[in-house]
């Protein structure tokens, strides 16, 4: 059963900003670890020499470090969001 929003979804409403955001962060953890998964299955079926693959998932997870640490730490869900 899909989570449901109690009242009309508005950006500049707090609680649905922040998770709105969190949600956000899950579908983009998600597509990280397909995408990741796939690369690295293929790499090691194939036995194929891909060098750029280990900066691939680097580059990537660091990304979704920030994009954590933005949404733990930085963003602001105050009232005083105007949109």
């Amino acid at each position: 059963m899909p989570p449901r929003w109690p009242r009309k979804p508005d950006r500049a409403d707090p609680a649905y900003r922040r998770l709105d955001d969190r949600m956000t962060f899950a579908v983009h953890v998600v597509a990280f670890l397909a995408c990741n998964s796939g690369v690295w299955f293929v790499h090691n079926l194939k036995q194929a020499q891909w060098q750029w693959i280990v900066w691939f998932s680097a580059a990537w997870a660091v990304i979704l470090l920030g994009h954590f640490i933005y949404i733990a730490a930085i963003a602001d869900y105050s009232e005083k969001y105007n949109g």
